[in-house]
């Protein structure tokens, strides 16, 4: 009787671990997952600083999904002349979504645009496939780049927030309708409540250890205050070659890849300036056009590294066709976390980073036009080292340095 009470024991355990387990994000079905891919391209003014180019923005979306590993079985534009509330798209379109969906056997579908969860529960039933809006799909690739626990709270706290609205979404089979008394919810509408109040539970937690994590945060900060090394932030747009400019700066071995957001978890480290003073950089998780509210506000606690920096660098893949789009988007973000980027405040220093990319016409042109500049961008090649030295001149000028030109490229170098 012992060895079956034990049994059954054990066995009630992992049934409620099993209940109690997150759903997997959808990178653990890498070699399986095939993917529809649509951008639409909605009439009229679109947000400041997106591109308006659809052929560029489902490039984007392309990349992010398969970031992921999912395997992109079709991808296309949607024009959408007139947002439905229901569905977004017109019904033709999502007609003709769902016999593509049917012939590439695809089991998701990615919308390059937010979806209400009325949208996405509809789309869903329609194409018999799980679909993610922009969003969604951020949080996808977050979900599985975080490595340190910090990073790891940060994601789940977005992912929680993202999912508190949508919880409707999971229990439209239940009865909704309402009790005789007029207050009391049918059974459906009692697990909704008691979801997100789980979940809210859960948030709360999760806030609070951040909360410890942002006051170890400026503690460091003092610190670093009072040994006199100034701080030196990298930002800019994902994949704009942060992390191997920080490499090449640092001598360090910061995974460094042609992907979509490969750095999430901030790293530090410190640089020697020509004159002989010590900086610490940072490198910092990349921006992306319309980057989540929820991201941004559970990110706070690491962005708050480019908030209280002395410096920061703005490195722009100068190569890429959306460069000045990517720039606009990377200054709205500084903007929402009231960092002033015009030139004129003299806290921000552009960086032109992959010169190397450049035709010899073009890269001669944007050397002349950095010149001309207002608060000069440096044009920089992380990749060859061409710019390096410069860019540490740069940055020992603004901290006081006054080494003639002739000597910090030996220096430097």
């Amino acid at each position: 009787m012992r060895k079956a009470t034990n049994t059954t024991s054990k066995t009630n355990d992992s049934a409620a671990r099993r209940r109690r387990k997150q759903p997997e994000p959808m990178s653990t079905a890498k070699a399986r997952t095939d993917a529809v891919v649509l951008a639409p391209a909605l009439k009229g003014p679109r947000g400041a600083g997106r591109t308006s180019d659809p052929q560029a923005r489902l490039d984007e979306a392309v990349g992010l999904a398969r970031a992921i590993g999912l395997r992109v079985a079709q991808n296309l534009i949607v024009p959408v002349s007139r947002p439905r509330p229901d569905t977004l798209l017109s019904g033709g379109k999502v007609e003709e979504v769902r016999e593509l969906v049917a012939q590439s056997g695809a089991q998701v579908v990615i919308v390059d645009h937010p979806l209400s969860p009325v949208q996405q529960r509809n789309l869903e039933r329609a194409w018999n496939a799980k679909v993610l809006d922009r969003t969604g799909l951020i949080l996808e690739i977050f979900g599985e780049r975080a490595q340190t626990k910090e990073g790891r709270l940060q994601v789940e706290l977005a992912h929680l927030s993202y999912q508190k609205s949508r919880l409707v979404r999971s229990w439209t089979h239940l009865e909704r309708q309402r009790g005789g008394r007029g207050f009391m919810g049918g059974p459906g509408e009692r697990q909704i409540e008691a979801d997100r109040r789980q979940i809210q539970g859960r948030i709360d937690v999760i806030r609070r250890k951040l909360a410890d994590v942002r006051r170890t945060r400026g503690l460091h900060r003092e610190g670093r205050r009072r040994s006199s090394n100034p701080v030196v932030a990298l930002v800019g747009y994902t994949n704009a070659g942060k992390s191997t400019l920080f490499n090449r700066l640092t001598g360090e071995g910061v995974a460094a890849k042609d992907q979509l957001f490969a750095t999430l978890d901030p790293t530090m480290r410190a640089v020697r300036l020509p004159d002989g003073q010590t900086a610490i950089l940072s490198d910092t998780v990349g921006f992306i056009a319309d980057l989540p509210t929820t991201l941004v506000a559970a990110f706070r606690a690491t962005l708050e590294e480019v908030i209280e920096a002395d410096v920061i660098l703005h490195v722009r893949d100068i190569s890429a066709e959306q460069t000045q789009s990517q720039k606009q988007d990377v200054e709205a973000v500084l903007q929402e976390l009231g960092i002033d980027p015009s030139p004129g405040a003299g806290r921000v220093i552009e960086v032109w980073n992959k010169a190397d990319l450049l035709s010899p016409e073009d890269h001669a042109a944007l050397a002349n036009q950095a010149l001309r500049r207002e608060a000069a961008p440096v044009l920089t090649s992380a990749t060859t080292g061409e710019g390096i030295s410069d860019l540490l001149a740069r940055l020992a000028a603004h901290f006081g340095d006054e080494t003639p030109e002739g000597d910090y490229r030996a220096a430097a170098e």
